[in-house]
């Protein structure tokens, strides 16, 4: 047997939330091409369905669209109980759904405050919830939360974002402690900005784009060419990872810029 071949997922179902746009479709995109059966989850039926279809045709494999706003317990619990009906079990569960909302601490109300940390924490702490008797009854899972270079690195005017991905990895860190006896992994995967819709405020603004890719590898990451990064925890040969970083070295760079600029203190060799 090859190495890729002992990375397959086939017979293994794969449940993606936001998995019609941006990272989460590039992810589920992987997971068919691994072999797994995937299930994309998104607010919008007709988009989650479309999706699937697409999925299906690409990958050759069985994939299925549902509609469910994970912020709601009872549509949550609805969800798992389908998916579970229809195809048996759920391997896989990606905590991918998220917004961002930016400003000024003084220029957001409680509302967006509110909003962010309702789909970025209370969402896959629901998720989680809802498959923990599933996944502690066949004594597995993979877990992948969908955090941010924002979970380690400050950043001004994303007080709302930074403080639910800085949540969601504690979140990560205490499940993987409360899993590992079951044998359930938890992993947090870090990236940095993607030229994502989530993101279509940087990329149409030429002087906050500059600013982001002054601290990077020149530009922001292109979906698409990740497709794999879920994939890999997700499968059963990984028994610990944490958290896997893919920020093209902007939360290096963006220290070292406060640095020179005399923002931080350097730290003593």
């Amino acid at each position: 047997m090859s190495v890729l071949e002992q990375f397959r997922l086939d017979g293994r179902v794969a449940l993606v939330t936001g998995g019609t746009k941006g990272l989460g479709r590039s992810m589920a995109t992987g997971f068919v091409e691994a072999g797994a059966q995937v299930v994309v989850v998104s607010r919008h039926a007709n988009e989650a369905v479309a999706v699937a279809e697409e999925l299906a045709v690409h990958g050759g494999t069985r994939c299925a669209g549902y509609a469910a706003d994970v912020t709601d317990p009872a549509q949550v619990e609805g969800l798992v109980a389908r998916v579970l009906a229809e195809f048996g079990q759920v391997d896989v569960l990606v905590n991918n759904a998220g917004i961002n909302l930016r400003g000024p601490i003084e220029a957001l109300d409680v509302e967006s405050f509110d909003a962010v940390q309702a789909v970025n924490v209370r969402g896959p702490w629901l998720m989680c919830r809802a498959l923990a008797s599933h996944f502690k009854a066949r004594r597995y899972g993979r877990v992948i939360n969908i955090g941010s270079m924002l979970s380690v690195v400050g950043m001004a005017d994303r007080t709302p974002y930074a403080t639910s991905k800085g949540a969601l990895l504690q979140m990560t860190r205490v499940l993987a402690l409360e899993w590992a006896p079951y044998g359930i992994t938890v992993n947090a995967m870090l990236p940095g900005p993607f030229a994502t819709e989530m993101n279509l405020p940087i990329l149409d603004n030429p002087e906050i784009y500059q600013s982001f890719v002054a601290y990077s590898a020149g530009s922001l990451g292109r979906v698409g060419g990740d497709s794999g990064a879920g994939a890999l925890p997700g499968q059963r040969r990984v028994k610990l990872c944490h958290r896997r970083g893919a920020d093209g070295g902007w939360g290096v760079h963006r220290v070292v810029g406060l640095q020179r600029k005399g923002l931080i203190a350097r730290t003593p060799a």
